[in-house]
């Protein structure tokens, strides 16, 4: 598995960008899972369905299945949040794992930026961070010394990406 973040900070387009790559490179024929991080509380069960029932009951676990698909959920109860590395060991195998967030591991980036945020680039004191998707032109970052993409153009940023993982060469494969 290939492992590719979008990172940025909070309002500068991660996850309309993610979801954009999602689309696009699984049209290109490649397998695509993502991972999330989340700075905040949250919860995909529902205060009175059988499975926020069990949860809540304290079970450790909660496999939620039907004809369409299927989520575990898995309570920490006090215990520290796993590392990515952990995380991706749950995913099933696919072509490329898109990571939103996590801004401060290691694996390869791409980051996010919108002037109106009113926040400074990420980049310039970040090695993993390959390239920029902004809505200001190349020129407004030309000091930078990493590719320029505008924030909107997710099959160039797509391309980008693929080339970056080496899965370029199973485009051709698959065509």
């Amino acid at each position: 598995m290939k492992l590719y973040g979008v990172t940025g900070w909070k309002n500068c387009g991660k996850t309309g960008l993610m979801e954009r790559l999602v689309a696009e490179i699984t049209a290109r024929g490649f397998k695509v899972s993502t991972v999330k991080h989340a700075h905040h509380t949250f919860d995909v069960d529902q205060p009175g369905r059988d499975s926020y029932r069990h949860r809540t009951a304290g079970a450790s676990e909660v496999l939620l299945v039907s004809g369409k698909r299927w989520a575990l959920m898995h309570e920490l109860r006090e215990e520290a949040e796993p590392p990515l590395a952990e995380l991706l060991t749950k995913l099933s195998d696919v072509d490329l794992v898109l990571i939103e967030g996590y801004k401060s591991e290691p694996h390869p980036k791409i980051e996010a930026h919108r002037a109106a945020a009113g926040q400074a680039l990420i980049a310039p004191n970040d090695a993993s961070i390959r390239a920029v998707a902004s809505d200001q032109p190349a020129s407004a970052h030309a000091d930078l010394q990493r590719p320029i993409f505008d924030l909107n153009d997710h099959a160039a940023i797509a391309t980008f990406i693929l080339t970056e993982t080496g899965l370029t060469q199973d485009a051709a494969e698959i065509a």
